[in-house]
């Protein structure tokens, strides 16, 4: 059985390349994004760029299929994060003919008012083991929000797989919190993102160092260069 950190380096190259294909991650130190937020960043994200091309959306249902073999993870459902994750959290239960559902942000403020789809009429997991699928693993916020959403539905949920992570503290920080506490393991980090970027002449060794700084301290890195926060 390989390791997972074979797995996650020989898919996460190729997807590295893949989202600087596609744009699905865009680097820009020097001339920062301004997110929603209205800080300044050198990296925008955007996975659901992948959907684009078949061989992506494959190559993610193999790394997550080959990342469950190597934690040796026992798993009766998918779940997918509305609405990015929904469709690698589809592939691959369709890989493991495994049931799916997927896990809105909020509850639904009409009809059922329903934040999980795809359970039965009562509503509840039944206690199955099941594995959640998200895109992107920023803070780890909304990852966290549907675990717990998974859980207050009977689910056991301890474990999250996504495409890519910014490898920030506070989202290791979130997943430890919770009572009992979950893992998240990507196919993408975000130190070996900044290793191809660099093997690819995409950046050059300034602009890594740049974002190699931005992920110690994201949230005061745009002032500290002179973008302050924008309202």
């Amino acid at each position: 059985m390989k390791m997972l950190k074979e797995i996650t380096d020989y898919y996460g190259k190729q997807l590295a390349k893949g989202a600087f294909e596609l744009g699905a991650i865009r680097l820009s130190p020097k001339d920062p994004f301004k997110w929603v937020s209205g800080y300044r960043m050198p990296i925008y994200n955007d996975n659901r760029q992948f959907l684009a091309k078949a061989q992506y959306r494959a190559l993610i249902c193999d790394a997550f299929s080959d990342m469950i073999e190597s934690l040796s993870l026992q798993v009766d459902g998918i779940a997918g994060t509305a609405t990015a994750g929904i469709p690698h959290a589809t592939s691959l239960a369709d890989r493991l003919y495994k049931p799916l559902s997927y896990v809105r942000s909020g509850s639904k403020d009409h009809g059922l008012g329903h934040q999980i789809e795809g359970l039965g009429r009562d509503g509840s997991y039944h206690g199955a083991r099941i594995l959640l699928i998200e895109d992107l693993i920023s803070t780890g916020s909304s990852s966290v929000k549907a675990v717990e959403a998974i859980r207050r539905q009977d689910g056991l949920c301890d474990t999250c797989l996504g495409i890519f992570s910014y490898g920030l503290k506070q989202s290791e920080e979130a997943f430890t919190s919770l009572e009992p506490s979950a893992m998240y393991h990507t196919i993408l980090s975000y130190d070996l993102m900044i290793e191809v970027a660099l093997e690819t002449g995409y950046i050059s060794k300034e602009e890594g160092e740049m974002l190699r700084e931005w992920r110690e301290d994201p949230f005061n890195w745009g002032e500290a260069h002179g973008w302050p926060k924008e309202s």
